[in-house]
C-alpha cells in the first residue's frame, strides 16, 4: 500500500509486461461495447490503475494486476465525457467528467483525481512522463468541453422558459384586443380560424410547458447530485488538505529527525576518525615498542658478549705481554739489522766511489791507449813508404 500524494510502484517499473494479448482484447471489447452504447472513444492510454481505500482513505489498493487500457469516451445523445477502463470483465474505473474535476500530478509518473458520484478517488500510474503530461492535457480538454456543454444546456433551458413565459403572457392581450377592436361581422369572419390558431398555439404552449417542467425536474435532480457530489467533494478535499497536513508534519518531523541523525552520523564519523587516528597512534606505539624490545635484545646479546669477552682478557692480557716482549725483542732485531744496513750502504757507497775512480782510470787508459794504437798506426804508414820509396 501507497500513501496519497506518493507514487506507487506500477508494475511496468518493476519489469513487468504492462500489456499483453488479454489486456487488448479486453480494451477492443470495451470499446465495441460503448460504441454500441453511443459513445466514442477519443483518446486511449495505457496505465497501472489504483482506488483509494475506503477504510482509510490514505492509502492506495491496485485495481488491476498490471497496466490496463484507460480511455476518454464521449456521449453525443447526452453530450457528456467519460474515462472508462476495463480489466477483463470488470469495470474498474466508470468516471464521468464534470467542470469541478481537477487532475492532479503527484509525481513524474503519477496523477489521481477525485470522483464524488463514485465517492472515491482514482490514482493511475504511467510508464513515461510524456503519457502522464499527454493524459493530464486531455483531462483539462474534455474538462472545459463539459463545462461548455453545461453553459448551453443551461442557456437551452433559460431560453426555453423566457419563451413560453412570454408565450403565455401575450395569448390573453391578444384575444382580449381581438374582443375590443372587433365588430359582431369581424368576430363572425374570423372566429373558427382565431380559435384554431389559439387551440394550436396552446397546444404549443402545453407541450413547452410539459417540456420545460420535465427538463426543469431533471435538471433540479441533476443539480441536486451535483450539491451532493460537491458536498462528497469538499468533505474529500478536506480530508484530503487535513492528510496533506498530517503527511507535511509528518515530512518535517522525518526531515527533522533526519537531520538530527545527520548531525548524529556526522559525530560518529569524526568519534570514527578520532578513533581511526589513536588506533593508528597506537599501532605507531606498538611498532616502536616491538623496535625497541628488538633492540633491546640485540644490546642484551651485546651484553653477553662483552661479559664472554671479559671473561677472556686476562688470557689476553697474558698473551698481549709476551707478544710486546717478543715485539720488543723483535724491535732490537730490526735496530740491530738496521745497523747492519746502514753499514752495509756504507760500503756500497765506498764500493760505488771505487767502481767510479776505477772506470775513469780506465777511460784514461784507453783514451791513451788509442794514442798510442793511433801512433803505431802511423808509424806502419811511415814504415810502408819507406818500403816503397827503397
Amino acid at each position: 500500500m501507497c500513501e496519497v500524494g506518493t507514487r506507487p510502484a506500477p508494475a511496468g517499473d518493476r519489469g513487468e509486461n504492462p500489456g499483453g494479448p488479454a489486456g487488448l482484447q479486453a480494451a477492443g471489447a470495451a470499446g465495441d461495447k460503448y460504441r454500441d452504447m453511443g459513445e466514442q472513444p477519443i483518446f486511449t492510454t495505457r496505465a497501472h490503475v489504483f482506488q483509494i481505500d475506503p477504510s482509510t482513505k490514505k492509502n492506495w489498493v491496485p485495481a488491476s494486476k498490471q497496466a490496463v487500457t484507460v480511455s476518454y469516451f464521449y456521449d453525443s445523445t447526452r453530450n457528456s465525457y467519460r474515462i472508462i477502463s476495463v480489466d477483463g470483465a470488470k469495470v474498474i474505473i466508470n468516471s464521468t467528467i464534470t467542470p469541478n474535476m481537477t487532475f492532479t500530478k503527484t509525481s513524474q509518473k503519477f496523477g489521481q483525481w477525485a470522483d464524488s458520484r463514485a465517492n472515491t478517488v482514482f490514482g493511475l500510474g504511467f510508464s513515461s512522463e510524456q503519457q502522464l503530461t499527454k493524459f493530464a492535457e486531455k483531462f483539462q480538454e474534455v474538462k472545459e468541453a463539459a463545462k461548455l456543454a453545461r453553459d448551453r444546456s443551461q442557456e437551452k433551458i433559460e431560453t426555453s422558459s423566457n419563451h413560453s413565459q412570454e408565450s403565455g403572457r401575450e395569448t390573453p392581450s391578444s384575444t382580449r384586443a381581438s374582443s375590443i377592436n372587433g365588430t359582431d361581422d369581424e368576430k363572425a369572419s374570423h372566429g373558427g380560424s382565431a380559435d384554431a390558431h389559439l387551440k394550436s398555439e396552446n397546444d404549443k404552449l402545453k407541450i413547452a410547458l410539459a417540456q420545460s417542467s420535465s427538463n426543469v425536474k431533471k435538471w433540479e435532480t441533476e443539480l441536486q447530485t451535483l450539491r451532493e457530489s460537491n458536498a462528497r467533494l469538499t468533505s474529500a478535499l478536506q480530508e484530503s488538505a487535513a492528510s496533506v497536513e498530517h503527511w507535511k508534519k509528518q515530512f518535517s518531523e522525518c526531515k527533522e529527525e533526519n537531520d538530527q541523525l545527520r548531525n548524529k552520523i556526522e559525530e560518529l564519523e569524526e568519534q570514527c576518525n578520532e578513533i581511526n587516528k589513536e588506533k593508528e597512534r597506537n599501532a605507531q606505539l606498538n611498532r616502536r615498542l616491538q623496535e625497541l624490545e628488538s633492540e633491546l635484545q640485540d644490546k642484551e646479546l651485546e651484553l653477553e658478549d662483552l661479559r664472554k669477552q671479559g671473561e677472556i682478557i686476562p688470557q689476553l692480557m697474558t698473551e698481549c705481554e709476551s707478544v710486546s716482549q717478543k715485539l720488543q725483542a723483535a724491535e732490537k732485531k730490526n735496530r740491530d739489522l738496521e745497523e747492519k744496513v746502514r753499514t752495509l750502504r756504507t760500503d756500497v757507497e765506498e764500493n760505488k766511489q771505487r767502481q767510479n775512480s776505477l772506470k775513469t782510470e780506465l777511460k784514461n787508459f784507453l783514451d791513451i791507449l788509442d794514442g798510442k794504437i793511433d801512433e803505431l798506426h802511423d808509424f806502419r804508414q811511415g814504415l810502408s813508404k819507406l818500403g816503397v820509396d827503397n
